[in-house]
């Protein structure tokens, strides 16, 4: 490798010869290494940390769920302002 001195980017030369690339078993093996090796950094929450993560998300979702009915009210009433009740006398 050589570093492009106009914008200090690492190039390979032009006769240098390329890595072969891994064949396909080869290249499923490694994923699978790399999937345990990430695996074994996953931290399972404690119980205060999963009941807390919990309260968060359902509070989140009835908070959503509100603005949602909230607006869905406010289109309503719209609609039956713009465009009457179905079925009205015009």
């Amino acid at each position: 490798m050589v570093q492009d001195e106009q914008k200090g980017e690492a190039v390979a030369k032009r006769d240098a010869p390329r890595e072969k690339k891994p064949n396909f078993f080869q290249r499923i093996v490694i994923f699978i290494r790399q999937v345990f090796a990430e695996l074994r950094k996953v931290v399972t929450p404690t119980r205060q940390e999963l009941l807390k993560f919990t309260g968060v998300v359902l509070a989140f979702v009835v908070v959503m769920m509100a603005l949602v009915y909230g607006l869905d009210l406010l289109f309503v009433w719209v609609t039956t302002v713009v465009f009457g009740t179905p079925g009205g006398v015009a």
